[in-house]
């Protein structure tokens, strides 16, 4: 029997019947459950910590991370007074927010850019993937910066937003609190970048890795399927097997396999929680108004599970199999002209736009607060191979939905969006941003295992672009 291998504590946490209760409903209809049977099973009394924050709006996030570093001069921030050489052959597009333009190929996202605040002045000064990536992802600098292949362990073990999250919110049962999908952020060579998961929390509360391929017209995540030998009665067996066999084991290091098998019986034994995770139960109109490609199924796998009380989800653009290795996803050294207008920038458009309509038409978007970003921009000039080369000192990151007031620009860049100009603004100041929509004050702590206490954030919560 496979096993679902998935790290760290998740439940779905219900205080009541929510609006995202009446949704799921219709979902899971095709499993033939009804409101009582839904609702009597997911009652839990919240064990999270309680908001600190009276300013929160949000009550999930949805993380889209465009790994490889788009360039900022085709996508958030255009330069179309610059030379041919710095703006380079895309152009801009006005947006229904009058004085604010994006890239030409973000049609669709300029008809939402008045649910966005975008921020035009983010900088990590780091122009390595990996390290550089780890800023973004946790909101701590990497020691050292600019360093390429580098993989997860101390000194650079923060913990990624969604394993701090795991922390604070004590859920018990089915579905965790945070979830990535559909693979994990690596370099060519393999490494696997720091920062994605529990660091100095442990591998406990690392966010759940969710594997599969989105594209498929089946939809199937292996893991959460059970073979065609093992009924639910046998699986029910089998846990109760288990759970003897843990209860005779007291060693340390048996509690955290313990755990997690725990939690993966507790996902394939929940109706509920399976049909979270199943994409057939949307109708072929939504899947294509988000478009096949994997991205775009992975925005909208992201709207089922923050529906289903997940509370951040983060969305990988990632090293898939047919990711060129000398310009994997947005990573264009070379050719970028053309990669941007045939392979990455359609389903990009297509898929954040139909997350926030769709979010937005449930109901949703007040209480989900959506975040698209990445470890880095372009370098200012295009280089001998129609390529930009990595650029941490500025770049765009656009945030909308929970707490966030749509139709902003903040800060800005010069002229060749090269440098910060005004109101630079750093990653742990977008991560005290976060936690604070979420409804977490940046200094408020959680203890590490060697029961060190740290603030959440050492950043400043950026009000300008608030409710």
């Amino acid at each position: 029997m496979r096993i679902f291998q998935a790290m760290g504590p998740g439940t779905l946490r219900r205080d009541g019947i929510s609006r995202r209760d009446v949704l799921r409903v219709g979902g899971l209809s095709a499993l033939g459950l009804g409101l009582p049977q839904l609702m009597n099973p997911l009652r839990t009394i919240a064990a999270g910590v309680p908001h600190s924050d009276s300013g929160a709006k949000a009550r999930s996030c949805i993380v889209l991370f465009l790994s490889g570093g788009p360039p900022q001069h085709s996508t958030w921030d255009p330069k179309p007074d610059a030379p041919i050489e710095v703006r380079g052959e895309i152009g801009s597009i006005a947006t229904n927010v009058p004085g604010t333009f994006f890239g030409e190929l973000m049609p669709r996202l300029a008809t939402q850019a008045h649910k966005l605040a975008v921020l035009r002045s983010i900088s990590t000064n780091d122009n390595a993937h990996s390290s550089s990536g780890y800023y973004m992802l946790t909101g701590q600098p990497h020691t050292p910066p600019n360093a390429e292949n580098v993989n997860p362990g101390s000194p650079n073990d923060w913990p990624n937003w969604g394993s701090v999250i795991q922390t604070l919110c004590k859920q018990q049962d089915r579905l965790p609190a945070s979830v990535r999908l559909p693979g994990q952020i690596s370099n060519t060579d393999g490494s696997i970048w720091p920062g994605q998961d529990g660091g100095m929390l442990g591998h406990r509360v690392d966010p759940w890795l969710i594997r599969y391929a989105a594209e498929s017209q089946g939809f199937s995540i292996g893991e959460l399927r059970l073979p065609s030998d093992v009924s639910p009665e046998r699986l029910t067996s089998r846990q109760k097997f288990v759970q003897t066999i843990d209860h005779r084991i007291d060693a340390d290091r048996f509690r955290t396999y313990a755990e997690q098998q725990r939690k993966a019986y507790g996902v394939l034994s929940s109706a509920v929680s399976r049909g979270a995770f199943d994409l057939t139960l949307e109708d072929n109109e939504t899947r294509h108004r988000y478009g096949k490609s994997p991205f775009g199924q992975s925005c909208l796998l992201a709207r089922r599970l923050v529906e289903a009380d997940v509370r951040l989800v983060q969305v990988n653009w990632y090293r898939g199999p047919d990711e060129p290795a000398d310009n994997p996803c947005w990573d264009s050294h070379s050719d970028e002209t053309r990669r941007l207008r045939n392979v990455l920038m359609p389903p990009m458009d297509q898929g954040f736009s139909a997350l926030l309509e769709d979010l937005s038409e449930r109901g949703l978007l007040d209480e989900t607060l959506v975040v698209c970003m990445s470890e880095f921009g372009r370098a200012p000039t295009i280089n001998k191979n129609g390529g930009r080369d990595h650029w941490g000192a500025v770049f765009s990151v656009a945030m909308g939905g929970g707490g966030i007031r749509g139709g902003t620009v903040y800060g800005s860049s010069d002229p060749l969006g090269a440098y910060s100009r005004t109101d630079p603004v750093r990653p742990e100041d977008v991560t005290a941003t976060m936690f604070h929509c979420l409804g977490y004050s940046p200094d408020m702590e959680f203890t590490d295992r060697q029961n060190r206490r740290h603030s959440l954030s050492r950043g400043n919560v950026i009000r300008q672009i608030l409710t």
